[in-house]
C-alpha cells in the first residue's frame, strides 16, 4: 500500500489571502466566535510569537502595530475553498478519503514516480484554488502523517517528502517528537516521556505487546503502522453522524425569552440543513443553555431537556416546533445565558423507518419538496429564507466585527475588479 495525505497549510488564513493578495507576505491571524481567541495563524504571524488560542484583546494594539492583519472566522468560505480543494484531489487520484476540512489522504498504491506527483499536486491546487499544500508520502496512514511533518518542518523538501524508503523513514522519525505522531494526545506523550520514549521511531522500536498492556490497542495499532504494517485503510465513504449538533455563545447575554427562542429556532434550522445533506432524519431533539461559569456573581445556571418525536423527520417546521416548546421548559427567568444550543440525535436512513400513520403520504412528499426548495436557494447565493420565529435583527448573534466577504457564496458579495 502507498498513501499520500496532503495538508493545506495554515487552511484558514490562507483562505483569507486567497482573494487578497495584498497580505500574501503579511502576518495574518484568524479569530474564534466573538472575536475571542486566535484559532489560526499564519507563518509570519507565529514569527512574531502569536501563539494558538491567545486572547485577541491582549496582542491587538502589539499586532497590528507590526503590520498583522486579524479576521473573524468566515465559516461559508473555508467551507467553500475546502470543497474546491477536495475536487482538485478526486481530478488527480481516484481514491480520495476527506480527513478533515484541511486534509485528505490518497491511494497512490501501483504508482511509480511518487515525488513527482506530490509536487504536482502541489501545482494543481495552488493554480486551480490558490492555496498552498504540502504532501507526505508513506506505505502507512500514520507515516504518511510522519513525511506530512517533514514536509511542513524542513523547507528543503519544497513540501514534499517520500518516506518509502526505510532508511529515509527512520531519519525522519527519529527527528520527530513523538508527540508529533498521530494519535500521542499530551496524556500519552507525558507517559511515553516517562518511559524513556522521546521520538518516533523510539516509539516504532517498542514492542507491540508491551505497548497494549501499558496503554491500549490503539496506541498499539499506531505502532504497528510506524513499523510499516497498514492497520488503517482507506475510508471512500465518511461515517454516518451519530449526532449533529449546533451550539454558538451570544455576543451579549440574554435574559429574555423572545430572544432565546429566536437563537434556538435559528440553530435547530441549521442543524435540519446539515441532516438533510447527511440524508437522514432524526427521532431525538435536545435544547442546552448555559451561563458564564467565570462570572462567579452571577446565578449559575446549566438548563438540558430532550423530546422523542412520534415519527423521524427531517422537516424544519416540526423540529423548530419541538424546539420552542423545550426552550420554554429550560429557560429560567433573571439569569444571564451566554450560550445555547441544539442537539439532533436518533437518526434514521429515508424510507427505513415506521412513518406516521397519521401524516399522509402526500403531506410528506410535500414536505420533502418544500425543504428541497429551501436548501437549493440558500445555497445558491441569491438570498436565504428563513422561518419567522429566527428574528430579523439577531441582537443575540455571535460577534463577527473583521469578517471578510462571503467571495463564493453570495452574488452581493463577489470580487469586483477595477
Amino acid at each position: 500500500m502507498i498513501f499520500a495525505l496532503v495538508d493545506c497549510n495554515s487552511f484558514y488564513a490562507s483562505c483569507e489571502r486567497v482573494f487578497r493578495p495584498d497580505i500574501k507576505k503579511s502576518p495574518v491571524v484568524v479569530l474564534s466566535n466573538n472575536d475571542g481567541c486566535v484559532v489560526a495563524l499564519s507563518k509570519e504571524a507565529k514569527q512574531l510569537g502569536i501563539k494558538m488560542c491567545e486572547p485577541w484583546f491582549k496582542i491587538e494594539k502589539s499586532f497590528t502595530k507590526q503590520g498583522g492583519i486579524a479576521f473573524s472566522s468566515n465559516y461559508e468560505l473555508y467551507a467553500n475553498i475546502s470543497s474546491r480543494v477536495m475536487q482538485t484531489l478526486e481530478h488527480l487520484s481516484p481514491k480520495v478519503e476527506v480527513y478533515s476540512i484541511d486534509e485528505a489522504f490518497l491511494d497512490l498504491t501501483g504508482l511509480k514516480n511518487l515525488e513527482q506527483f506530490g509536487y504536482q499536486c502541489r501545482e494543481t491546487i495552488d493554480r486551480w484554488v490558490g492555496i498552498p499544500v504540502c504532501v507526505g508520502i508513506g506505505p502507512t496512514k500514520t507515516l504518511a502523517k510522519v513525511a506530512n511533518y517533514g514536509a511542513k518542518h524542513y523547507p528543503a523538501t519544497n513540501g514534499v517528502v517520500d518516506i518509502m524508503d526505510e532508511k529515509r523513514r527512520r531519519k525522519l522519525m527519529s527527528l520527530m517528537p513523538v508527540r508529533e505522531v498521530w494519535g500521542v494526545g499530551s496524556r500519552i506523550n507525558r507517559k511515553l516521556n516517562d518511559m524513556g520514549i522521546e521520538t518516533a521511531l523510539e516509539l516504532a522500536e517498542m514492542d507491540t505487546k508491551l505497548i497494549k498492556r501499558k496503554f491500549s490497542s490503539v496506541l498499539e495499532r499506531t505502532v504497528m503502522e510506524l513499523k510499516g504494517y497498514s492497520c488503517i485503510g482507506l475510508e471512500q465513504q465518511p461515517k454516518t453522524k451519530k449526532q449533529i449538533v449546533v451550539s454558538r455563545t451570544f455576543s451579549k447575554k440574554v435574559r429574555d425569552l423572545e430572544f432565546m427562542n429566536e437563537a434556538v429556532s435559528d440553530y435547530a434550522s441549521r442543524a435540519c440543513e446539515k441532516l438533510r445533506k447527511e440524508n437522514q432524519y432524526c427521532k431525538m431533539i435536545s435544547i442546552f443553555m448555559r451561563t458564564n461559569y467565570f462570572r462567579k456573581q452571577d446565578k449559575q445556571y446549566h438548563g438540558f431537556r430532550s423530546c422523542q418525536l412520534f415519527a423521524p423527520t427531517n422537516d424544519t417546521r416540526d423540529v423548530l416546533n419541538a424546539a420552542r416548546q423545550l426552550t420554554r421548559q429550560v429557560f429560567r427567568e433573571n439569569t444571564n445565558f451566554v450560550k445555547a444550543g441544539v442537539m439532533l440525535s436518533d437518526f434514521y436512513d429515508e424510507d427505513v423507518y415506521q412513518g406516521d400513520l397519521f401524516k399522509s403520504i402526500d403531506r410528506r412528499i410535500n414536505s420533502k419538496e418544500l425543504m428541497t426548495t429551501i436548501d437549493k436557494v440558500n445555497a445558491s447565493g441569491i438570498g436565504k429564507i428563513t422561518f419567522a420565529s429566527q428574528g430579523i435583527k439577531k441582537s443575540w448573534s455571535m460577534r463577527r466585527l473583521l469578517k471578510s466577504p462571503r467571495y463564493l457564496t453570495n452574488w452581493e458579495e463577489i470580487p469586483v475588479v477595477r
